[in-house]
């Protein structure tokens, strides 16, 4: 369908917020908590959960033939049900065996969670809406973590224990609220699994989808570029920059209140052009966000430092407004209809991937020398701008161009629109 209803964009955009406000009440205490709560050391909490979300990444796979085999909708809402029944039992927990089991539980929901939210948004709305509604839902949840994470200090700083178990169990209702949201969304039934081709083939049809594999690998890099914002530039910033450990979260500060604000007038402007050009530039401004961030270690005067760090902040914020939900839109077009979920299922590894192996990775390059981070970072947005752009007159028509291509009077072909 070319677009949802008021009624239904309503729905969304609650369960959207509900699960971002329960989960920025979280996240923020997601090691304190089992800490707290079981009394084993950090690096011990620490390895658990590393070890639940690495096993749930293998139920990737998996979660692409349910989204295919039962429909988006259903991935999603049983995704919510599964971490709600996770934090559920939470409290629960009281030594390491079960703690591990509960973490998996909810890893499974979590890793179901990207490829099918965005396989339903695809089955949900159409052409430039789509492009509108994942700008809403990053502004949103954005804003949703933000309050969460406040909601979290003000209870938090009552002082009570008790406290640690009233944040998890209101997670849990989030989850709930948001499955019960999702699942009152009606799907045309087009897009319902029972009117789609034969599945035959399975991931065999991705491995030969060479364009869409071309365009998960070169999301690679740039998706490792998003991890610097909690990794590599808190440690950097601190340690050789020398600025204070307060300025960490004016950073994020920054950065979180630029995508709610921003992200829908500057998404509103780009579905005037081609997606792949968006996503393009995007990564770009990602690489010249990281050699500003480079420069600065030559830079001796402290006020420079400062002003240079904030110019590098607002840089990448640029750049995430700019490819974040153009990206997610490009890929989900990208993805043919009757292996939708499958597609999204392999592209959605070129982001944990890099989410799993950028601790290790930019630790050591940072402890080789934090110019060849910086410069390695750039260099990998870089080739993927380019790349992407190479890539673009392989990718699905409907793909890159937000808009139809307008058709001249007097001829069958549509016309080629002037470059972006």
């Amino acid at each position: 369908m070319k677009g949802a209803g008021p009624s239904a964009k309503t729905r969304y955009m609650l369960g959207m917020v509900v699960d971002a406000t329960g989960a920025g009440m979280y996240l923020p205490l997601s090691l304190l908590y089992f800490h707290h709560v079981t009394g084993l050391p950090l690096t011990q909490v620490g390895t658990l959960m590393t070890a639940a979300a690495v096993i749930g990444l293998v139920s990737n796979p998996a979660a692409g033939v349910l989204i295919d085999r039962f429909g988006a909708k259903a991935v999603v809402t049983g995704g919510y049900l599964l971490r709600a029944a996770g934090f559920l039992t939470y409290p629960l927990v009281d030594n390491g065996y079960t703690m591990f089991a509960v973490l998996l539980l909810v890893a499974l929901g979590d890793i179901s969670y990207p490829p099918a939210i965005q396989s339903f948004i695809a089955e949900f709305v159409q052409g430039t809406e789509r492009d509108k509604l994942l700008a809403a839902q990053r502004s949103l949840r954005n804003a949703g973590l933000g309050v969460g994470g406040l909601v979290a200090g003000g209870v938090l700083a009552l002082g009570s224990d008790a406290f640690y178990y009233v944040i998890v169990i209101g997670t849990a209702a989030g989850y709930l609220l948001a499955a019960a949201c999702f699942g009152s969304i009606p799907i045309a039934k087009s897009a319902a699994p029972a009117a789609r081709t034969s599945r035959k083939g399975g991931y065999r049809l991705v491995a030969r989808n060479r364009p869409f594999l071309a365009l998960t690998l070169l999301n690679v890099p740039t998706a490792f570029g998003y991890t610097v914002l909690a990794i590599g530039i808190p440690a950097y910033v601190t340690q050789d920059l020398g600025a204070s450990t307060s300025l960490v979260g004016v950073l994020y500060a920054v950065n979180t209140v630029g995508i709610a604000l921003l992200q829908i007038p500057v998404t509103r402007a780009l579905v005037a052009y081609r997606r792949s050009r968006a996503v393009a530039l995007g990564a770009a401004v990602f690489a010249s966000s990281f050699l500003v961030f480079a420069v600065l270690a030559a830079v001796g005067d402290k006020t420079a430092i400062l002003i240079g760090i904030f110019a590098a902040t607002a840089l990448f914020t640029a750049g995430e407004l700019m490819h974040g939900a153009t990206a997610s839109a490009l890929c989900a077009q990208a993805a043919p209809e009757e292996t939708r979920g499958r597609h999204l299922a392999v592209y959605q590894l070129s982001w944990a991937v890099p989410s799993a192996l950028a601790p290790a990775v930019l630790t050591a390059l940072l402890t080789l020398s934090p110019l060849a981070m910086w410069l390695v970072l750039a260099a990998g947005a870089t080739v993927s701008a380019l790349g992407v752009l190479r890539l673009e007159p392989r990718l699905p028509e409907e793909a890159v161009y937000p808009r139809p291509r307008p058709v001249p009077e007097g001829r069958g072909l549509p016309a080629e629109p002037a470059a972006a």
